[in-house]
């Protein structure tokens, strides 16, 4: 009797394990590609067995919660999503990232890898990149008489003549740290750089210009309270007609022609490269979301399963079919893709992909604190239309806290 209650217990006990192996848990982020897979995901429960349980968050949420969890050692995470520029550098100096031996990289650009290896092993897939660009009103300009702006002149002229008491003629993040990234190809097309060598060079006279030309344009040309906009809150007023033009980024495409959420026909809607400024063209290019298994995930042999399905050729082709700029390079080669794709953006990712910078931020572990410091000197010169005397003090003070921020973490002129 009591071998058979072992043998009973020893039964239940592999069900109650092959019951858990059966099951990833996975962290998304309120993206469209995250949007995407959460559609997929029943199919490949179908196909697998699999049940996966998912959750969908808000980037800064999501990076929260992960961050919670991984370092209390409490996560039953096994994979997520992730932003390689703003959390990477942290989450693999804890160690949360798995190293993702076995996987095949070879359909991803080298310029995206840069940011999916530490050292010489892969640590994220990548999985969307992002350019900047110039989304603008079709029709507005049409009737304006107006050429698509080449030159940040263009832009400025452009935005005074389509201002009206209902439309601004420009828009782009204001709210602080959530602007960092948006006016850092303003930046590098004045010639100027976050860090450089290791070091934060945000002062420099070619960085202020530039931060004083975003603010002046904001200020002037801007919607009401773009201080407190992100592009969660410029989106809206875009598709409600209210804008005129708009800089950010190209995966923005898909939801701003969205039909049941804008008011403004998909055919009145341009995309262009981001105008030039006095000494570049170099717009961002970036991964800005990548993929990774948990290195405290408990089922690692079905997490890397799931991750090879999810960031598939398959679902990376889908993906661009509904607009979502994918990182793999057979989705930009595939002939159906492209015959669906909108050709504006297809050539702006050809002008990025020769031109642009890969950072949209400074690339550093404490990237959320020095965004934040870059923030306050942007809202600054929003504030006074980028005529403030002292934004040149404030810069440097900014970039002393970067500097001793980069010191903590060891990487004070390590580049």
């Amino acid at each position: 009797m009591r071998k058979l209650l072992t043998i009973l217990l020893a039964v239940i006990l592999v069900g109650m394990v092959s019951a858990q192996a059966k099951e990833v848990r996975v962290l998304l982020a309120n993206h469209p590609y995250g949007e995407l897979l959460k559609a997929a995901i029943p199919e490949y429960e179908a196909a697998t067995g699999v049940k996966v349980n998912v959750e969908s968050l808000q980037e800064s949420q999501l990076t929260t919660k992960l961050t919670t969890e991984f370092a209390t050692n409490s996560s039953t995470v096994d994979v997520f999503m992730t932003r390689p520029l703003q959390e990477g550098k942290m989450f693999y100096k804890n160690g949360w990232y798995e190293p993702l031996a076995g996987y095949d990289f070879s359909d991803y650009p080298e310029s995206a890898m840069g940011i999916a290896r530490f050292g010489a092993k892969p640590y994220l897939v990548p999985l969307v990149t992002e350019w900047q660009v110039l989304y603008y009103r079709k029709d507005l300009f049409k009737k304006a008489g107006l050429a698509v702006p080449k030159t940040f002149d263009d832009l400025e002229k452009a935005a005074k003549a389509l201002k009206t008491a209902d439309v601004a003629g420009f828009a782009s993040r204001g709210k602080g740290a959530a602007a960092v990234t948006q006016l850092s190809s303003y930046i590098y097309n004045y010639g100027g750089r976050y860090l450089d060598k290791g070091k934060a060079v945000f002062d420099s006279k070619q960085a202020l210009d530039a931060i004083r030309f975003y603010g002046k344009m904001l200020a002037n040309y801007g919607p009401t309270g773009v201080t407190s906009m992100s592009w969660e809150n410029i989106m809206p007023l875009f598709q409600a007609g209210k804008v005129a033009m708009w800089t950010d980024a190209s995966v923005f495409y898909g939801q701003i022609v969205d039909p049941a959420k804008s008011q403004v026909a998909a055919a009145d809607v341009g995309i262009a490269n981001l105008p030039a400024g006095p000494k570049a063209s170099n717009p961002f290019i970036v991964v800005s979301w990548g993929m990774a298994v948990a290195r405290q995930s408990k089922n690692k042999a079905l997490a890397m399963d799931f991750i090879k399905w999810a960031t598939s050729k398959e679902l990376a082709k889908k993906g661009l079919i509904s607009n979502i700029t994918m990182a793999r390079n057979s989705a930009w080669a595939d002939p159906e893709a492209l015959a669906k794709a909108n050709a504006e953006l297809v050539a702006s990712r050809s002008f990025a992909a020769k031109n642009g910078f890969p950072y949209d931020r400074p690339y550093m572990s404490a990237v959320g604190n020095a965004r934040d410091l870059i923030g306050e000197v942007i809202i600054e010169s929003i504030n006074t239309a980028g005529a403030s005397t002292k934004l040149e003090t404030l810069a440097k003070d900014k970039v002393r806290a970067v500097n001793e921020l980069l010191e903590d973490t060891g990487e004070f002129g390590v580049y």
